[in-house]
């Protein structure tokens, strides 16, 4: 049986995934190279960012669905951190098993020297591509984040 062919849109937007995951693999491999010297890998400055930008303290579950990545992976990198001084696990007011995960000084200090490689790095990326091609870029992506999340939704309350 033959499947449909792409819609334009389709194709393009296949075009674009392919690209993204690409990006994906460089940008994780570049991350890898940046903060090396800091003991850090992407995967673990991912996490203490996603801590260090948080509002306030949040269980590594939200952590996780707030990274768009799945629970146990995160919580392995958290147990590893938490072990080498970098994360501690503080009591939840509101869930007595899912502890909120808090940077200790050391992870402070861990992510603001990520920060300080990151940006000479990323402005010389950015130099020469336009903002407004980095606004528009910005949308799409964060619009199929949202499609894909509604979709993950539907699904997961089609399985009941």
């Amino acid at each position: 049986m033959r499947s449909k062919p792409h819609t334009p849109a389709g194709q393009a937007l296949t075009s674009l995934i392919l690209a993204i995951f690409r990006l994906n693999g460089r940008l994780l491999l570049a991350g890898d190279r940046l903060v090396a010297g800091l003991e850090l890998t992407s995967a673990r400055w991912q996490v203490l960012g996603a801590i260090a930008l948080a509002e306030r303290p949040q269980p590594v579950a939200w952590l996780a669905r707030n990274m768009g990545l799945n629970r146990q992976g995160v919580q392995r990198i958290v147990n590893e951190m938490r072990d080498e001084g970098l994360l501690e696990l503080q009591p939840n007011p509101h869930h007595r098993r899912a502890h909120l995960v808090v940077l200790t000084k050391r992870g402070k200090e861990a992510f603001e020297a990520a920060t300080k490689l990151q940006v000479p790095w990323v402005n010389a990326l950015a130099d020469g591509v336009s903002l407004k091609d980095l606004a528009t870029t910005q949308k799409v992506v964060a619009q199929l984040c949202e499609r894909l999340e509604a979709g993950l939704n539907d699904d997961a309350s089609e399985r009941g």
